[in-house]
């Protein structure tokens, strides 16, 4: 049968690209985790898409281990459309304990700033959060996969 190593590791579907690796992987988990503390995350596709229409900034994280992948299929498309960066993260497990639930989740939006003005951060955690989201949103971007026009190539 299959080795501890197969069965530990989350199958990612195909067409997870970018898919972080495990050292940024654990760098957005902090982030969300940071995120989640001060109410600047929003979870799940509901809330997730009426975030990018209602044009809020962020980073969205996508689970790779969901089935059927139908279910978030659409989120890249938006994220393109209204430039805002995405990632795949390996497990929808983690995902969902990053950000303090207990249920397993398909897809997050960190936000940039507070939802709601009251949840505020104190300095120094405003601090930390924008270095890790800096960081974070700079791989992220790196690891963007970038669609040219056909039409464009010569």
């Amino acid at each position: 049968m299959g080795s501890e190593k197969d069965e530990a590791a989350p199958r990612v579907a195909v067409i997870a690209k970018p898919l972080a690796d495990s050292k940024l992987t654990k760098k957005i988990y902090k982030l969300i985790k940071r995120a989640a503390k001060a109410k600047q995350v929003k979870r799940g596709v509901k809330e997730v898409v009426k975030a990018i229409r209602k044009k809020n900034k962020g980073v969205v994280v996508l689970a790779g281990n969901i089935s059927p992948i139908d279910v978030i299929s659409h989120l890249p498309v938006l994220c393109e459309d209204a430039d805002i960066p995405y990632i795949y993260v390996p497990s929808k497990e983690d995902l969902g304990a990053a950000a303090q639930t207990k249920r397993p989740t398909s897809c997050m939006l960190v936000l940039t700033e507070a939802a709601k003005k009251d949840n505020k951060m104190s300095g120094e955690d405003e601090k930390k959060f924008k270095e890790e989201y800096d960081t974070v949103l700079k791989k992220v971007k790196a690891s963007e996969m970038v669609f040219s026009n056909p039409s464009t190539r010569q």
